[in-house]
């Protein structure tokens, strides 16, 4: 492993390729430290931590690198431009315009991201604006704050912004759309002079930064007495375990066997040979997690901004933790896996270019039959794929708050009283581990170890392990 790091810096092209991603993403970080203008920072916290956890601002959070929770100009991070990518995606699907570009190869590709771009520039714009407008809404709900070692204490009604007005809500609108235009730009640079994998190397970097104050968290916790060897034992090992499930589900493929036949074309003979149709068993990836996520967490927001009896009580059952929460967030991401699979992949027309190149499976007719077939085998392998992300996205709730039990009828308080605390209590975990963090860093970990080592192997080096290749998510 040593010399094969050793042999990275040794490649000049290479090296080149590596200092440059990491000199973009420290640039990354240091913008992530620019405030914007006209933000109170210690009202802005005190009201994050109050109505940010569990509910959709959170979860923009995390993938803005927790640019949000201190409205840096990267604020917005790189969300406008994954759901630009989502909804050209699904366009596809629908509009017969796309659906050309789509198949017509590299030029297709570029108009497609031209596209994006623009998409990304619209929902910045509107994303801005409504953020410009609803900032100066807001008011601290006043608390006690601690930063760099010492305790701020900001008074009840302090509003977030200092000087509201049009000169505010030009300057938000004008430095979060650049700021996200900024890091869609250093996502571009890292694939083409990078290493590969820009946007999600920068979404990686964000979500890493912030695992050294998780740890300082437990740390905390170890000192005070609310966290035990056994405890921290059990949650490394158990992050271990997380790992090794990650990396294993995301390898696996289901190998269909396909056969060509032989054609004679002139004097020369095509065909004749045997492969496979790989198809990975989390086929949709993150993204389900992602739609379930954004669409579960709405109403607990929307609640939280209307101060009425029946709306507290829907903020309340649709808080992490709670049983109406957990069972429509793991129906979320079931559906959603298998609407999001149904789009990216047609057995139709997997089909068809295996009939149209000579290739069949064994045993099964061309045609509708393999195309039945495939989707049948797809249909099984999705289902694996949905349990496997149900899982991974209601960890975090298991570690941090438990299954509170008690909000069940009838059965609520018998199953709170017989259940041992660490399900109904958690283990009160002080960081945000697993779901969709934890995936994302593996996976885009995965994929940048490929790259790497195949440029090493491509250079006639070992790659990082001798007897076997490292395989990303789709290698």
């Amino acid at each position: 492993m040593l010399d094969s790091i050793r042999n990275i810096f040794s490649i000049p092209d290479l090296r080149k390729r590596v200092i440059f991603t990491l000199l973009l993403l420290a640039v990354y970080r240091l913008g992530a430290q620019i405030p914007n203008p006209g933000i109170n920072p210690d009202a802005l916290e005190t009201l994050w931590n109050s109505q940010a956890k569990g509910s959709i601002l959170g979860f923009v959070d995390l993938f803005s690198g927790r640019n949000m929770s201190r409205l840096t100009v990267f604020a917005l991070g790189i969300m406008p431009y994954i759901s630009a990518s989502i909804i050209l995606q699904l366009l596809q699907v629908v509009w017969p315009y796309l659906e050309r570009l789509s198949k017509e190869g590299e030029l297709g590709r570029k108009k497609i991201t031209q596209y994006t771009r623009y998409g990304t520039l619209i929902i910045c714009l509107i994303q801005a604006l409504a953020i410009s407008f609803f900032l100066q809404t807001l008011k601290s709900p006043g608390g006690e704050i601690v930063r760099r070692g010492a305790k701020i204490f900001v008074d009840p009604g302090t509003p977030i912004v200092s000087n509201p007005g049009l000169w505010f809500q030009i300057m938000t609108i004008l430095t979060l759309t650049t700021g996200t235009v900024f890091i869609m730009w250093l996502g571009e640079q890292i694939s083409e002079r990078g290493i590969g994998n820009g946007i999600s190397l920068i979404i990686f970097s964000g979500i890493v930064v912030n695992f050294p104050s998780g740890i300082q968290g437990v740390v905390v916790g170890l000192q005070t007495g609310t966290m035990d060897i056994i405890k921290i034992t059990l949650i490394v090992a158990l992050m271990v375990a997380v790992i090794a499930f990650i990396v294993y589900v995301e390898r696996s493929q289901r190998r269909i066997p396909v056969s060509y036949a032989k054609r004679i074309v002139g004097r020369k003979i095509y065909g004749g040979q045997s492969t496979h149709l790989p198809l990975r068993v989390n086929t949709g990836g993150v993204i389900p997690i992602i739609f379930a996520a954004s669409i579960i967490t709405i109403p607990s927001t929307m609640a939280g901004l209307i101060k009425i009896p029946f709306f507290q009580a829907v903020q309340t059952q649709f808080s992490m933790g709670m049983p109406l929460y957990n069972l429509l967030y793991i129906a979320s991401i079931i559906f959603f896996t298998y609407f999001y699979v149904s789009i990216i992949f047609n057995p139709t027309d997997v089909a068809d270019n295996l009939q149209k190149y000579g290739g069949f499976i064994p045993g099964i007719r061309p045609g509708k039959n393999t195309s039945d077939y495939i989707d049948s085998v797809l249909s099984r392998l999705t289902l694996v794929g949905a349990v496997y992300l149900a899982l991974l996205a209601i960890l975090p709730e298991f570690l941090m708050t438990g299954f509170r039990v008690s909000g069940l009828p009838f059965v609520g308080a018998f199953l709170d009283r017989i259940l041992p605390s660490f399900v109904t209590k958690g283990m009160q975990v002080p960081f945000y581990f697993g779901g969709t963090t934890i995936l994302i860093v593996v996976g885009v970990a995965m994929d940048t170890l490929q790259q790497v080592e195949a440029q090493l192997v491509m250079r006639h080096y070992d790659g990082f392990m001798r007897r076997t290749r490292i395989r990303g998510r789709r290698g």
